[in-house]
């Protein structure tokens, strides 16, 4: 691995760490203990209303009957009250008149707790006092009746005059009762009718605080969750950094994705080393063929300078000596190429000339064309745009695909490279377009998974695109692939030009701007 990419996995993986400790250290409010305070309050709450109505309606109940006995009790004092003048004008209805009270005395006895939890004791002792005087009153004026006494006498007025006061106060006392009674259970019906209507509100507020609370807390963490798995997808692993002062279960989905992109850009790295070791390998194989050619050159030559150095003028030794210096460079030439594609260098980003791209790319895979007899033919525009991106890398990805057709075309055949502005001038298009086997369409979706492969035996790992297509996204381009089973294949890559890839800081101020808690 590069100095620059164990240094770029390392600042990963100290950013990742800091996020984690952030997360973590957040106070625990889970969206369980949310949902369940929720829940709580609103059992308490319809219990509450439940309790609220069973007491209104159980206070309803005992006022009216109250208002019934008291109604009772009104009507047979009134009843005494008419006997009473009755007596007076006509001399009749006594006994009338006292069992009219008798009967209001045994109403109020027998509904005397009932009516005592209405009005209380005091509203009770005052009407069981006035009813106790006027029935004694109405006793002393049977006595007197009894004696004969003479009508005009003075006791006779003091009785009359205190049986009319205590009547007309016993039924003012009773129907000011009634009605103020009669007013508090309209007050609670009314009341009653109220709560209905106040339990549908706030079931409303408790319903959009929900919905509020599932968009928020949510569905809102679960699509940031999706923007981190897309940008995850395109080779962003930037840590999740929490924005809320809580602790809940999308923090702890959190912890675990950045634990995942952590080994995700340790095994990427790991992957991206082993495709370039395959293809050094590869590579090997044709330098080791070519590098036969200037060693038997070398040896010839140096053979017959050893032999004949004596019997040669000094013009013959000196071309031989030129000989052995021009396959010298031309075997260090073949090894430079090997080394330099080989060596581990920093990453870095630099504009570059797509054309010499694909030159150093077929200045690589030299020796493999010859080796497969494969004819290569250019397309290419004029006036290209520069491109951005690491060179080293770039040039890792376009040989992986020409050397996956030239594998493609065992027998020989034609690749056709050809280089054009895309997508308006913001791309360029670098396509690679073989006369191999091609591609069942059953296969075509797959060939950019990792580990899959379409070659026989174990001549490849199933990495080589996986990790072109990674490569290539992390510069904010893409590959695509166009296949016709027994024609050939077409790859083509989008290098994005005129920029420096944006990707990964794109993802990161698009999530700055929402500002979604997690």
């Amino acid at each position: 691995m590069a100095t620059a990419d164990r240094e770029a996995l390392s600042d990963l993986t100290a950013m990742a760490e800091r996020a984690q400790k952030a997360l973590e250290q957040r106070p625990r409010l889970s969206i369980r203990i949310r949902l369940t305070l929720g829940a709580v309050a609103w059992v308490v709450l319809t219990v509450g209303l439940a309790v609220a109505s069973i007491v209104t309606i159980s206070t309803i109940r005992d006022k009216l009957e109250f208002t019934v006995a008291v109604d009772r009790y009104t009507f047979e004092i009134q009843q005494a009250r008419r006997f009473e003048k009755n007596y007076f004008l006509y001399r009749t209805n006594l006994p009338d008149a006292l069992e009219n009270v008798q009967l209001a005395e045994n109403i109020l006895e027998s509904e005397e707790e009932h009516i005592r939890s209405v009005i209380g004791d005091t509203e009770l002792d005052r009407m069981i006092d006035h009813l106790v005087r006027y029935h004694s009153l109405l006793v002393r004026l049977q006595e007197l009746d009894a004696q004969a006494a003479p009508p005009a006498s003075p006791e006779y007025e003091v009785i009359e005059t205190g049986l009319r006061e205590n009547g007309a106060e016993m039924v003012a006392v009773a129907e000011d009762l009634v009605n103020r009674e009669r007013r508090s259970v309209d007050s609670m019906l009314r009341i009653s009718q109220r709560i209905p209507v106040g339990f549908v509100v706030v079931l409303l507020l408790l319903l959009a605080y929900l919905v509020i609370f599932i968009a928020r807390q949510i569905l809102a963490p679960l699509r940031r969750m999706k923007r981190t798995a897309e940008r995850v997808a395109d080779g962003d692993f930037t840590p999740i950094t929490p924005v809320r002062k809580f602790h809940d279960e999308f923090s702890q989905l959190s912890v675990a994705m950045n634990r995942m992109m952590i080994q995700l850009a340790h095994r990427h790295d790991l992957l991206v080393q082993a495709h370039k070791l395959k293809a050094v390998g590869t590579l090997t194989a044709g330098v080791a063929h070519e590098l036969n050619n200037p060693i038997n050159n070398i040896m010839l030559t140096a053979a017959s300078l050893q032999e004949d150095y004596g019997d040669l003028d000094e013009e013959d030794r000196m071309d031989m000596v030129n000989d052995l210096v021009g396959e010298s460079e031309r075997a260090q030439k073949i090894v430079r190429n090997l080394l330099d594609f080989a060596r581990e260098s920093n990453i870095e980003t630099d504009a570059i000339e797509p054309l010499h791209l694909v030159e150093e790319t077929l200045q690589l895979a030299t020796n493999q064309i010859k080796l497969a007899k494969v004819k290569v033919r250019g397309e290419i525009d004029e006036n290209l745009p520069i491109v951005h991106g690491d060179f080293q890398q770039l040039t890792q990805v376009l040989l992986n695909i020409v050397l996956n057709a030239l594998d493609a075309m065992p027998g020989g055949g034609e690749l056709t490279i050809s280089l054009s502005a895309a997508r308006g001038g913001d791309f360029v298009a670098i396509s690679f377009s073989d006369t191999g086997t091609g591609i069942p369409d059953h296969l075509l979706g797959s060939i950019f998974d990792p580990f899959f492969t379409t070659k026989s035996g174990t001549k490849g790992t199933g990495l080589g695109l996986s990790v072109s297509l990674g490569i290539i996204q992390q510069h904010g381009g893409d590959i695509h692939v166009q296949s016709e089973p027994g024609e050939g294949t077409t790859f083509t890559v989008l290098l994005p030009t005129a920029k420096v890839p944006a990707a990964i800081p794109d993802v990161r101020e698009e999530e700055e701007e929402e500002e979604i808690p997690i």
